[in-house]
């Protein structure tokens, strides 16, 4: 698997701490210490980053309107926030302007690189060419209007593929979907489906 990620963080030796275990792992990686030079740098070559990890506390425009920023130029761009503010509210509001994951500092290079994985795995399984007809049968949640198939991340409504959805967005839109009638509260959608108590407890950097 070879990517190319965009680090937006102001630590240098965090980030080039990172730009070696990525590099053992056969991907590239571009730096921006700061939230305006994010932004040029994601606006002038869009189609070239598979990923974003995005430090919150960044000089110049923070994390929150950089995501902001980059959503308005890609929907679909996974982006991994990576703060040190470890409040419930940071993630709910990292999450709920277009990250689709959120790590806290000190972490674990081998398990942010783990969740790199995991997300870019996710995204390809999206970008899969649709499937007749007659391959689109299994859907495990169908209602008059609306389609769900887990194993496929994908999304049809009145028969049309949702298209743009993030990872997060249809884990929640599934999540919900399997129980109509029940009201989520926020702690609960935090639970099923961001498991916000996660804890990174391997050898840490900071």
């Amino acid at each position: 698997m070879s990517l190319r990620i965009l680090m937006v963080e102001d630590d240098t030796s965090v980030a080039e701490m990172m730009g070696m275990f990525f590099k053992k792992e056969g991907w590239q990686q571009d730096i921006a210490v700061d939230g305006v030079e994010a932004v040029d740098m994601f606006k002038k070559n869009a189609d070239k980053y598979d990923l974003i990890t995005l430090d919150l506390n960044l000089p110049k425009k923070d994390g929150i309107q950089v995501a902001k920023e980059v959503r308005a130029i890609s929907p679909t761009v996974p982006i991994i926030m990576l703060t040190a503010r470890g409040s419930e509210s940071d993630q709910v509001l990292g999450l709920g302007i277009g990250a689709d994951e959120y790590v806290t500092k000190p972490f674990s290079p081998i398990a942010l690189i783990a969740r790199i994985k995991a997300l870019h795995r996710r995204v390809m399984m999206e970008e899969e060419p649709a499937h007749t007809q007659e391959d689109n049968q299994d859907y495990e949640i169908t209602t008059d209007h609306l389609k769900i198939s887990k194993n496929r991340r994908e999304v049809l409504f009145d028969n049309q593929p949702v298209m743009g959805l993030t990872p997060k967005e249809f884990d929640l839109l599934y999540t919900m979907a399997q129980k109509p009638k029940q009201v989520f509260s926020r702690d609960q959608l935090l639970e099923l489906v961001w498991g916000v108590g996660y804890k990174f407890d391997d050898s840490q950097v900071k």
